[in-house]
């Protein structure tokens, strides 16, 4: 029997009904985004003005950056202004848009995060090879890639939520857009989609994130022919990517590599790599970094310095 959709819009639940408890969300949510987004500017303004830009891992960090912005933006700028919304609705258009961004966004964060680990190995295993392999036109190929393996991930999440039919309650139990709670208002047998959802979101992060954690074990296990020295710098800027990469990829696999249920848990662990993850992403890379201290200090000064000036 074949369904309509009887609707042009969803509900969103959110996370609380408690009128109290959103406003304090509200607090927390917006301080969050501020966070993320002047974090990770002020990451990519110390690269790009500096010549840190000239380095792979930094050119590479600069585009995690850009895209933890545009990725929270998919989703918390709704989330931010729902708190305050008595009727938390998105349009069946805009929630398709936000399913396709946000997993496209996320699609190609996943893919720079591998380029990272890739730019690591040969780093610390092939040091004499180095420059020659990491190219800035080999770098921008890997920016590329990343880029069409987001789309294509992003291009079969929508071709599935445009395939389902919707013809009985409309109401979201999250707070954005995604496949699996769409999945749960389908009016139709869901097996066969919940598998093609598996062998797309979940073997992809599962894929990734075994390919990431095998070539830092193989990178640590490289480190020990190397001096105290040297180890301890790429044990540094090793033990920043593995942090992302578990704080990223834990909350992922539980939510998208399972069968098609939910879990009350789905919208706090989606937390993390919609907020948490990003917001501590500058930090992270920033904090144990000596270089990029530096760097920061010498943009930031010279430009207030350079402000203060033009007042006088």
């Amino acid at each position: 029997m074949k369904y309509k959709n009887n609707f042009t819009e969803f509900i969103l639940l959110g996370f609380t009904q408690n009128s109290q408890v959103q406003i304090l969300c509200f607090v927390i949510f917006l301080f969050s985004y501020m966070a993320i987004l002047m974090g990770n500017f002020i990451v990519i303004i110390s690269i790009l003005h500096s010549r840190l830009i000239e380095q792979p891992m930094y050119f590479f960090l600069t585009y995690l950056s850009f895209i933890d912005v545009c990725y929270t933006s998919t989703v918390n700028p709704k989330l931010i202004s729902d708190m305050l919304a008595k009727r938390k609705t998105i349009s069946y258009a805009n929630c398709l848009i936000q399913l396709f961004t946000m997993h496209f966004f996320g699609g190609v964060e996943v893919f720079i995060l591998t380029g990272m680990a890739y730019d690591r190995y040969v780093a610390i295993c092939k040091p004499l090879h180095y420059m020659t392999i990491m190219s800035r036109d080999r770098c921008n190929a890997l920016v590329l890639a990343a880029c069409g393996g987001g789309f294509l991930h992003s291009f079969g999440q929508i071709v599935l939520a445009v395939l389902l039919p919707f013809c009985g309650p409309n109401e979201i139990d999250h707070y954005f857009c995604d496949i699996y709670p769409l999945l749960k208002l389908a009016c139709t047998d869901t097996y066969s989609f919940g598998l093609l959802i598996i062998a797309n979101s979940g073997m992809i992060a599962l894929v990734v994130f075994m390919v990431l954690m095998g070539s830092y074990a193989v990178i640590l296990y490289t480190l020990r022919a190397h001096s105290s020295e040297s180890r301890q710098k790429a044990l540094s800027t090793c033990g920043s990517h593995i942090t992302v990469v578990v704080l990223f990829f834990g909350p992922l696999l539980f939510i998208y590599f399972r069968p098609p249920t939910t879990f009350k848990e789905e919208k706090v662990l989606a937390l993390f790599y919609t907020i948490i993850t990003p917001m501590l992403n500058p930090l992270i890379y920033t904090l144990k970094n000596s270089e990029m201290k530096n760097v920061m200090k010498k943009v930031w000064s010279r430009n207030l310095f350079k402000g203060r000036k033009q007042l006088f």
